[in-house]
C-alpha cells in the first residue's frame, strides 16, 4: 500500500534539502516570479512525494512536468545542488560514482533502476582458489557472509577466510585470515558479518573479534576487538557502517546486543534479550553448521533492525539500544535468511512466507507480497526484493508488492546472497561466486 508523503526536513540524514548558499539564494526582481531557491525547493518536493508515493522511477517524470512549465521554472534543471539533493534522497547516493555532475549521477542511477526492473543485466563469476582448510569435507568451502561497495566484493566464508574482488576488472585481490588465537568449537573462527567500503573492511567472526584491513593500501590487517565468546557468546550476525558497528550476539542471556563506535572503534553497550531463547543454538554454531539464528542491520537515522525466529526488534543506536519498536512472532519463522534492510526500510518475513516491506521510523508498512515454497534466501535494495529458493533467484519490486521476474541463471545450493542499487551477488555450495550487473550502458 502506499505510505503518506513527508516534507524533505522529515527525511532524516542525508535525505534532507540542502538549501542553496547565500551566493546562489538570490531573489527575482519582477514582481511575481518565484525565486530559485523556492523553485529548488519546490521541483525536490514534487521528486521525493512521487518517489514515496508512487515509486522512485516516477520521480522523474514529476520533475519533467515541473521544468516544463516555463523557461524560468526550467532553468532551475542546470543546478547541480538539485541534482545532488535528490540522488542522495531518492537513490541514497553518497558520492559521485565516475560521472561529471549530479544530474549524470542520478540519470545514471534511474537506468539502472529501469535495468533492474526491466531484467537487464550482465552476468559473471567470480574465480579464486580455495584456501587449504586441512580436513577432507570441504566446510571452509562454505560461503557465510557477502558484502558490496561501490567498486568491490568481498566473500567471508566457514574456515574465517575473506576473499577480496574489484568488480569492474573482476580480479580476486586479496585473501585475508583472522589471527590466529585459541578457538572454542571447530568453527568459531567462521565469518559472521562484513562491512565493506572502497576504503575499508571491517569482518567479524563467530567468536567475536573483528578486524579490520585497508582497501588499497599495503597496511597489515589488524584485531579491532578480541572477542570474549565464554561471556558474550556467539557472533551469530555483525553489519554497520563508517559510523556504526552493530553485532548480535547468542549464548549469555542479556547480551544480545553490542554497539561500537565505528570511527573510534570503541565499544559503547551491551545489553538485550532478544537472543535468549536461542542461547543453546548459539553455542552449537560454534561446532556445527546450524541454521541462521538471526540477522541484523544498520538503517538511515542511526537504527538498527534485527530478526530472529521469533521476534523482530528496531533499536535506536545513538540513544544505546532503546528499542523504538518490536513484534513478536505467534508461530515463529525458519526463513530467518530472507530478512534484511536498506536504506530506510526492512523486509521482514513471516511464518507464511509473507514479506511484509517496512519504512523504519514509523514501521508504517509500503507492501507486502508472498514468496515461492523453499524460499531460504533474501535481500533487497531501495527498490526491489530478491530471494533463492530451490535454484531460482526470483525479483518482486517493493513499491507495491508485484512479482516481476526471475534470473535466467540457476544456482544451487546458495548459502549467501546479497543486492545492492547495482549489483546482486550469490555463492554456491561449491564456492562459485555469481555477480549480476544492472549498471545502465
Amino acid at each position: 500500500m502506499s505510505t503518506s508523503s513527508s516534507s524533505p526536513s522529515t527525511q532524516g540524514g542525508d535525505s534532507d534539502y540542502e538549501g542553496p548558499s547565500s551566493s546562489r539564494s538570490r531573489m527575482r526582481s519582477s514582481n511575481g516570479v518565484w525565486p530559485e531557491p523556492f523553485l529548488e525547493a519546490l521541483a525536490f518536493q514534487v521528486a521525493v512525494d512521487a518517489s514515496r508515493t508512487i515509486g522512485r522511477l516516477a520521480a522523474a517524470q514529476a520533475l519533467s512536468n515541473i521544468f516544463q512549465v516555463c523557461s524560468t521554472w526550467r532553468a532551475i534543471s542546470r543546478s547541480d545542488l538539485l541534482w545532488q539533493n535528490l540522488a542522495r534522497s531518492i537513490w541514497s547516493a553518497g558520492e559521485l560514482l565516475a560521472r561529471e555532475s549530479w544530474r549524470e549521477e542520478y540519470i545514471y542511477r534511474h537506468r539502472t533502476s529501469v535495468n533492474f526492473r526491466s531484467r537487464r543485466y550482465e552476468h559473471a563469476t567470480l574465480h579464486f582458489i580455495p584456501t587449504d582448510n586441512n580436513n577432507n569435507d570441504d566446510d571452509g568451502l562454505s560461503c557465510r557472509r557477502l558484502a558490496l561497495s561501490d567498486h568491490h566484493l568481498a566473500a567471508g566464508f566457514s574456515d574465517g577466510a575473506v576473499h577480496l574482488f574489484h568488480i569492474p576488472t573482476r580480479l580476486h585481490l586479496s585473501t585475508f585470515y583472522p589471527q590466529h588465537r585459541d578457538r572454542l568449537g571447530r568453527f568459531s573462527s567462521a565469518v559472521s558479518g562484513i562491512i565493506l567500503s572502497d576504503a575499508r573492511l571491517v569482518f567479524a567472526t563467530l567468536d567475536g573479534d573483528i578486524h579490520m584491513a585497508a582497501v588499497n593500501t599495503a597496511a597489515p590487517l589488524r584485531r579491532a576487538h578480541l572477542g570474549d565468546v565464554v561471556n558474550d557468546g556467539a557472533l551469530v550476525d555483525f553489519a554497520g557502517c563508517h559510523r556504526w558497528w552493530v553485532g548480535l550476539y547468542a549464548g549469555v542471556p542479556g547480551r544480545a546486543f553490542h554497539i561500537w563506535n565505528g570511527e573510534t572503534e570503541e565499544l559503547l553497550f551491551i545489553g538485550g534479550t532478544m537472543t535468549d531463547p536461542e542461547a543453546v543454538m548459539g553455542w552449537h554454531l560454534l561446532t556445527e553448521m546450524t541454521g541462521i539464528i538471526g540477522r541484523i542491520r544498520v538503517v538511515r537515522g542511526d537504527m538498527a533492525v534485527a530478526c530472529t525466529g521469533l521476534r523482530a526488534m528496531v533499536f535506536h543506536l545513538l540513544n544505546q539500544g532503546v528499542v523504538v519498536w518490536e513484534e513478536e512472532f505467534r508461530r515463529g519463522i525458519n526463513i530467518v535468511g530472507t530478512f534484511d534492510a536498506y536504506g530506510d526500510t526492512a523486509m521482514i518475513p513471516d511464518a507464511r512466507r509473507v514479506a511484509a516491506v517496512r519504512r523504519v521510523g514509523g514501521m508504517e508498512e509500503v507492501c507486502r507480497f508472498t514468496m515461492r515454497e523453499g524460499v531460504s534466501f533474501g535481500c533487497m535494495n531501495g527498490g526491489y526484493g530478491v530471494t533463492w529458493g530451490g535454484g531460482v533467484i526470483r525479483v518482486w519490486e517493493i513499491e507495491h508488492g508485484h512479482y516481476l521476474y526471475n534470473f535466467r541463471e540457476r544456482i544451487e545450493d546458495c548459502n549467501a546472497l546479497i543486492a545492492d542499487e547495482r549489483f546482486v551477488a550469490a555463492c554456491s555450495d561449491d564456492a562459485t561466486i555469481h555477480l549480476w550487473d544492472f549498471g545502465a550502458q
